[in-house]
């Protein structure tokens, strides 16, 4: 599995700023952004945004297309965090504020290229497109909708039914579940 380092590893593992900068002259070392460097140049947003922000969760339209339900390339990172975090200031970041006793519900470690990222599982993932319907565009919502029907055998049932009734308007939640879904 690969690995993202920060500064303070580098340091442990080559020694100091001069020998970081010549990995980085040599191409065996890449500087993704203050203080985050990676031993391949290119490397996930999810990925950077997970590693960044270890409390927050990959949800919605990233997670969406992580787990091919659709083809639409996200232009952020859409990141669940709990409603008493600070503000993400990171442009690359789109911040979902979800309350404290439902954040974890259903977080796996996945992994994108290789690296380790903190993700919503699937029967979650139904869950939140059901809760945030309205917030979508139409048409992705319709898109990913049609992609869940195709894997509902796939999915665990039980789980789809416990989060949404942890979820705030788990009547809407499973209703729309019922008509949409099943």
């Amino acid at each position: 599995m690969r690995k993202l380092l920060s500064r303070q590893e580098c340091l442990a593992r080559f020694g100091s700023d001069y020998f970081i900068e010549q990995r980085i002259v040599a191409g065996s070392l890449f500087r993704l952004g203050n203080g985050l460097f990676a031993e391949e140049q290119h490397v996930p947003e999810n990925v950077i945004a997970s590693y960044r922000y270890p409390q927050g969760v990959i949800t919605l339209l990233s997670a969406f297309y992580h787990y091919g339900l659709t083809d639409v390339i996200p232009d952020t990172c859409d990141l669940a965090t709990s409603r008493n975090a600070a503000k993400i200031r990171d442009p690359r970041v789109k911040q979902h504020f979800v309350p404290d006793d439902i954040l974890y519900r259903g977080v796996i470690i996945g992994q994108e290229h290789d690296y380790p990222i903190r993700i919503y599982s699937r029967e979650r993932l139904l869950i939140e497109l059901l809760r945030y319907k309205s917030k979508l565009p139409f048409d992705l919502y319709k898109e990913v909708i049609q992609s869940f029907r195709k894997i509902i055998t796939q999915l665990n049932m039980q789980d789809i039914q416990d989060y949404a009734m942890a979820v705030p308007k788990q009547k809407l939640v499973m209703e729309a579940l019922q008509m949409e879904v099943l």
